[in-house]
């Protein structure tokens, strides 16, 4: 008899939970703000406030028989539940399975963590939840599935506050890089003189962001730190308004980030022209109309439910969800 499964995303500063039925498509999502950091309950121990946040959030399903549940995200940092050792790279779902970090209450299983996956070298890199929605990505989308299938290299990016970007052939994470622009964007808007001038607008103001991307392009090789300074000269000689500030500094740090990105991709051979994006609409939509003046031979695509979509595909492939015996 299969096992049903409950899914859980727990990150930095939320927790999204999913139930599924047997075909894979999820019956219900919860979520929460109870992120790593931010759970509701005190204990002395971590294994209780953990464990107590789970059945605050999904206490009726992990009553509903014996239930598989798999977690991925910062759960599995040093400041998670577990900590989950980080999978190598390159890295298959294969991989991520075999790493598989399991938590156990009362002696028995009650969950596995998908580990992050590291990268080492002079410059290490790591990844931790964005490879399960990597996995989701290439079953969710008919494109990306036929070009992995293809040994096209596929280039799946994941924009956010440390925005990655990663290569994947053959179901394998390759290779991935980190761009910490949505991080830099929220420190120099909120904590320099920079954003001192900036004044909301009551919707994007795409000629300033197109113009960021622009001067990004024109100046790249001086670098972002000889060009962030003219969000506000251009403001302080009359070029930009106070509401066109924020969007010009977005447009001039992704432009930044996709002339950085396109060194990584003249380095990798026979990268498919479908470049997927998984993240929010709004960052995405970014993302997507820089893509068009960077690379305007690029087809971009969003893809939705990655994460549960990977949820799914990693505790399938693991065996969870095949019996009912304690595994």
């Amino acid at each position: 008899m299969a096992r049903k499964l409950i899914a859980l995303d727990w990150g930095t500063t939320s927790l999204r939970a999913w139930r599924y039925d047997s075909d894979g498509q999820p019956l219900e999502k919860r979520e929460s703000p109870w992120g790593i950091r931010q759970l509701p309950v005190e204990s002395a121990h971590r294994d209780d406030a953990f464990y107590e946040t789970l059945r605050k959030l999904c206490g009726e399903w992990l009553d509903e028989g014996n239930p598989a549940i798999i977690a991925c995200g910062m759960v599995g940092s040093a400041q998670g539940w577990r900590e989950a050792a980080y999978a190598p790279c390159p890295a298959t779902p294969d991989v991520l399975v075999h790493h598989l970090t399991d938590v156990a209450r009362d002696g028995k299983s009650l969950l596995k963590i998908v580990p992050g996956v590291n990268k080492v070298g002079a410059l290490p890199e790591v990844m931790r939840g964005e490879e399960t929605q990597i996995v989701g990505a290439l079953i969710a989308d008919d494109t990306l599935m036929q070009a992995n299938r293809d040994g096209q290299t596929l280039l799946i990016g994941l924009p956010g506050t440390h925005s990655k970007w990663a290569f994947v052939q053959n179901s394998s994470i390759v290779d991935f890089h980190t761009f910490m622009t949505g991080e830099v964007y929220s420190a120099l808007s909120q904590h320099t003189l920079l954003g001192a001038t900036f004044a909301p607008a009551d919707a994007p103001c795409w000629d300033a962001f197109d113009e960021g991307l622009r001067v990004a392009a024109a100046n790249h090789q001086a670098g972002l730190l000889s060009t962030i300074f003219s969000t506000r000269t251009r403001y302080l000689c009359g070029q930009l308004q106070p509401e066109q500030q924020a969007d010009y500094l977005s447009g001039l740090l992704i432009g930044h980030e996709l002339c950085g990105l396109e060194t990584c991709i003249n380095k990798t051979d026979n990268i498919s022209a479908a470049v997927a994006l998984i993240g929010s609409d709004a960052l995405c939509s970014r993302y997507q109309r820089a893509f068009s003046c960077f690379h305007p031979q690029r087809s971009v695509r969003i893809i939705k439910n990655a994460t549960e979509k990977g949820l799914w595909h990693i505790a399938q492939t693991a065996g969870l969800l095949t019996n009912t015996r304690e595994l």
